[in-house]
């Protein structure tokens, strides 16, 4: 039997292939604001609006940490959860969009404006006011540490998610950026350039300031739909790849660990992700066409670590209690033999998903030992 571990001793002899005294438990996304509130409900949490997410915070053995927002005003509204408009360090706009009715009301943030959409040159592009790394304060990344690991050491995540292909497309729209892969590869490829030369400047900087007390950093893009990638390999290869291997290097000079999310059918890319340096797969959406959670292991398991796989599509929202609680066991008897493996949720946990499903993920991930 395993002596009992610290969540930051969990995470990293997992991260080494190696066997831990449980299994390391990450919230993932964590329950959007409905399913915090009915979890703060169900729980009789003090805390009724963010009680929930901090409940899952609490048995979770990763933290997220970020540096502090001090750039300008016309890019900050994105901070702001009730603000109808939003605009991100990008320039990306979003407008606030209601789901649900009641309890399970929310809302989401639908893309509107894309500030590139018209823009078709490489000196159009010059022109365009980028983000810098100057716009965030970094000099406080040591006492957010402290504070995430007050009631115990933990792993330490690294935010905000770099997406250089999401953004990229988020600022030309989604049509143009698919158009421009093929037909103008150049300029899709600058504006992915442009994306990782923000992220490698905020890394360097996160990182410098954390010294040392960062383990993973969070990136991602969701290079696949339901049933397929999004683009061929040889795009991947050719126009995406180059600018993910350039960020991931610098996060591995660090001595970090790249944890990228990407959803969606994506197994014929996983290699191509491995060799820009992918350290952890993040998300493991197996609902989607392919996605086999055996053949992940035995394919690449020895040289790849796993985060996610519980479905937010089907078995947290949809199922019993007892469906839960077998996925759990299911997912830790093959993705963590022999380490390896955060379970997680494949994604968010969505408004409507019954507190009793949450808790026993949270329960049953806690309390089982791989056979």
């Amino acid at each position: 039997m395993t002596e009992k571990m610290t969540s930051k001793e969990r995470v990293l002899t997992a991260l080494a292939h190696k066997e831990t005294d449980r299994v390391p438990i990450s919230r993932g996304f964590g329950p959007q604001p409905p399913l915090s509130r009915a979890l703060a409900k169900y729980l009789n949490l003090e805390d009724k609006v963010d009680g929930g997410m901090s409940w899952c915070d609490s048995l979770a053995d990763l933290a997220w940490v970020k540096a502090d927002w001090k750039g300008p005003k016309e890019r900050g509204s994105f901070l702001d959860a009730d603000a109808a408009r939003k605009v991100d360090f990008f320039g990306i706009v979003r407008q606030q969009k209601s789901y649900g009715k009641g309890e399970n009301q929310g809302f989401y943030d639908e893309y509107t404006d894309y500030p590139l959409a018209k823009c078709e040159t490489l000196e159009e592009l010059e022109q365009y006011w980028w983000p810098s790394a100057d716009w965030y304060d970094f000099s406080r990344m040591k006492e957010h540490i402290a504070r995430v690991n007050a009631g115990g050491e933990k792993a330490i995540l690294l935010t905000p998610v770099a997406t250089v292909y999401e953004h990229a497309w988020q600022m030309t729209g989604m049509q143009k950026m698919f158009v421009d892969l093929l037909e103008n590869p150049e300029f899709a490829s600058e504006v992915m350039r442009r994306v990782a030369d923000f992220y490698i400047a905020y890394f360097r900087r996160a990182l410098e300031a954390a010294d040392g007390q960062v383990d993973l950093v969070f990136c991602g893009d969701d290079l696949g739909t339901q049933i397929s990638l999004q683009m061929s390999l040889e795009v991947y290869r050719e126009v995406i790849k180059p600018h993910h291997k350039r960020l991931f290097d610098v996060i591995h000079e660090y001595g970090a660990r790249v944890l990228y999310h990407c959803d969606g059918a994506i197994m014929p890319v996983i290699p191509e992700l491995m060799d820009a340096g992918v350290d952890v797969l993040e998300a493991l959406q197996f609902d989607a066409r392919g996605m086999d959670p055996q053949v992940m292991k035995d394919n690449w398991g020895d040289r790849l670590c796993f985060h996610g796989g519980v479905s937010v599509q089907s078995t947290l929202p949809f199922k019993t209690v007892r469906d839960v609680e077998q996925e759990v066991r299911e997912r830790i008897d093959v993705l963590g033999k022999d380490g390896g493996y955060i379970i997680a949720p494949s994604h968010a946990m969505q408004a409507g998903t019954p507190p009793e499903n949450v808790i026993a993920f949270f329960e049953t991930a806690g309390n089982y030992r791989r056979k």
